[in-house]
């Protein structure tokens, strides 16, 4: 418990500052949206004109951006970046931590297990994206209702936040698992960020050629995404289930070679 509590402390300024950035791009966004709207041009119609390729990096799919819950979904692709990145950052140094930090001989040489060890810090690398994942929730209801007309998107938001909270666990998962197998544990955030940064470029890619839509299995990026989520049936069943299998997978990674690595002090 005192090893939970320590990380959770140790990751509470970072954690505060990630929640206000996920509050400042939501508000920033409406903004953007009410802007729009009271310009008495069609968004769609401003929208239709950018290449199709740029629609694609810019994640501008075929939701109504003319309301307000559709925009909040172009917004959901940024919010999940953001929310990705910093769960893969988080669980990749919240394992390597002690090697980069040099405490290794200091954590290990009181009486308790590795299996322990990373399992308090894998359960405050938990708490601080269902932290962050229902801070930026309440700042999207707070904020959307404002520009909602009164309809109601609390469903809406709360399905795409299941969805992100989904991907939050598959890619911390992927930092620690990183982090436990690599021999240089330092460089494990970086790996991190380069496995999300290919995936999501892959998401891209399949928007772009239609011949390559089989390979959506192979970036998380495309198992959820904000049209399929909230009008598409909601989950897909078989994205749920790799997803699980990879979070398991990598759980599992996480531990083994973690439990047998030789630690540098």
């Amino acid at each position: 418990m005192n090893i939970f509590l320590k990380e959770l402390r140790s990751h509470r300024k970072s954690l505060i500052f990630w929640c206000i950035g996920a509050f400042l791009m939501v508000a920033s966004g409406m903004t953007k949206f009410d802007a729009y709207s009271s310009s008495g041009q069609s968004i769609n119609d401003l929208m239709a004109d950018i290449p199709t390729s740029l629609r694609a990096v810019l994640g501008l799919s075929d939701l109504d951006l003319t309301k307000a819950g559709d925009y909040y979904g172009m917004l959901f692709l940024y919010l999940l970046l953001m929310a990705t990145i910093h769960a893969a950052m988080l669980g990749a140094t919240i394992i390597a931590k002690e090697e980069r930090d040099k405490t290794s001989e200091f954590l290990f040489v009181k009486p308790v297990s590795r299996n322990k060890v990373i399992t308090a810090k894998l359960l405050a690398a938990f708490t601080n994206i269902v932290i962050f994942n229902f801070a930026t929730f309440i700042s999207s209801i707070i904020l959307l209702g404002q520009y909602s007309d009164d309809k109601a998107v609390n469903g809406e938001i709360a399905i795409l936040m299941a969805a992100m909270f989904i991907l939050q666990v598959l890619f911390m998962v992927i930092g620690s698992a990183l982090a436990a197998v690599k021999k240089k544990p330092k460089t494990a955030a970086t790996s991190a960020a380069g496995i999300l940064l290919i995936t999501y470029m892959l998401s891209i890619v399949i928007d772009l050629n239609e011949n390559i839509e089989g390979l959506r299995y192979f970036t998380p990026f495309k198992y959820f995404e904000a049209k399929n989520v909230m009008y598409g049936g909601g989950f897909n069943v078989v994205f749920v289930v790799i997803s699980l299998i990879l979070v398991l997978s990598l759980l599992a990674a996480t531990y083994v070679y973690y439990k047998k690595r030789d630690l540098n002090a």
